[in-house]
């Protein structure tokens, strides 16, 4: 669908929703809107990454992928902080009137700045959107160059792919991007298990109030932006070392040809060092979370850690995924987000008993076992991907085909 009037359509339901949980008093009723609020909001990530594959190629995917990613990592740093602090001086219901005044500076803001790119609507960016899908500012210039008499393009884009509610649920079930949604999924579960149990780990250990606990999460926040920042060069210069391998060249502007290149390998190698990590700093995170008296400094230390490991990761995979759909990034992140706040959405919910039956240090040590064992989807993608990618691109021709001859035959 065309990103900009997605967040159109997006961001007032986030905003009936955050008025509405700011004058609730029934938890029923608070949990429905949380809901509500939630769907509002998710579409964001995925029409970014779809602006990310119209405007990058692939090898500098993975820079644009950190900078649209760059906003998201921001809210585990002041989010925390933010929120701690209106709810110790102006109550929990402050959060969300917030919310509701920086969602509509960014309604304002994109109504007005942010230009329309999915290709669906305007191609190559030739073709000019509907009136109802115009910012101010393209208005403005399209105004501006008629007044010069300067052409614009008022065709359509051919071919043009209809949104469908299902186009996301099939892409579930394709063996690659199975693969790579359940580990990206398994990864964001543990994640959040260890983040939403944290604000009550350091209260009952440190005692601390909302506004301490939300400083906490800087560290939790400062990784995740140093692993898009980092983690988002290292998949780019590892494509271009692969195409310097291959003797492919690579030209700016122009989407590289995978077909016969190991782009799950290339951009896969780059997860080996980051799941060492998460691995490593899962387990001693635990039993030092479990001590009677833990060190701060070792906590802190340990979460940035596997925090930066754990971003680093998705982010990879969204790459990956987006590479195999060039056609459908949208759709890719829709089906990736749908799986793993799912998963993880359970992880959060059997988090506190676990942590409570068998311990905390137990508890790290079997959720870096599950890690270890989900690194077996990935080395399955990077031997059996560029096959399952050969088959997906002969079904899609041979589907194509016959609606040629089905519409050749209509029109004898």
């Amino acid at each position: 669908s065309p990103y900009t009037l997605s967040l159109h359509d997006a961001l007032p339901i986030y905003i009936a929703a955050n008025t509405g949980l700011a004058l609730q008093h029934s938890f029923a009723a608070l949990l429905v809107l949380r809901c509500i609020q939630s769907s509002g909001c998710s579409g964001t990530i995925a029409i970014s990454n779809g602006v990310v594959s119209d405007v990058a190629t692939r090898a500098e995917r993975g820079s644009y992928v950190s900078l649209a990613a760059m906003g998201q990592s921001l809210g585990p740093a002041l989010g925390p902080i933010i929120g701690g602090l209106l709810t110790h001086f102006l109550g929990w219901r402050s959060i969300f009137w917030f919310l509701d005044i920086y969602a509509g500076v960014m309604l304002i803001s994109i109504l007005v700045f942010m230009p329309e790119t999915c290709r669906n609507i305007v191609g190559n960016g030739s073709v000019s959107p509907q009136k109802w899908n115009i910012s101010l500012m393209t208005y403005l210039t399209q105004r501006n160059l008629r007044k010069n008499n300067v052409p614009i393009a008022l065709g359509t884009v051919l071919n043009k792919k209809r949104p469908s509610l299902f186009a996301s649920l099939s892409i579930l079930v394709e063996k690659e991007a199975a693969l790579l949604m359940i580990f990206c999924a398994i990864y964001f579960a543990g994640f959040s298990m260890l983040i939403a149990s944290l604000p009550s780990q350091l209260s009952s250990t440190y005692h601390f109030n909302s506004i301490q606990v939300g400083l906490c999460y800087i560290p939790i926040g400062v990784a995740a932006i140093c692993a898009k920042t980092v983690v988002g060069r290292l998949i780019d210069w590892n494509f271009r070392r692969h195409c310097r391998i291959q003797g492919l060249e690579i030209i700016k502007s122009r989407q590289q040809d995978i077909d016969d290149f190991p782009a799950e390998r290339a951009r896969l190698e780059v997860s080996v060092p980051l799941m060492i990590i998460a691995f490593v700093a899962v387990i001693p995170y635990g039993w030092v979370m479990g001590m009677a008296t833990p060190p701060l400094g070792a906590v802190i230390v340990f979460l940035f850690f596997f925090a930066f490991a754990a971003s680093g990761l998705m982010q990879t995979i969204t790459v990956l995924l987006i590479d195999c759909h060039p056609d459908s990034p949208a759709a890719v992140s829709a089906a990736n987000n749908v799986l793993r706040c799912l998963l993880a959405a359970g992880g959060v919910a059997i988090a506190v008993p676990l942590f409570d039956k068998i311990g905390r240090g137990w508890t790290g040590t079997l959720l870096a076992l599950v890690y270890a064992a989900s690194s077996l989807l990935l080395w399955a993608v990077a031997v059996k991907g560029p096959g399952w990618r050969n088959e997906r691109k002969l079904k899609r021709e041979a589907i194509e085909e016959k609606r040629e001859e089905e519409e050749g035959r209509r029109g004898i």
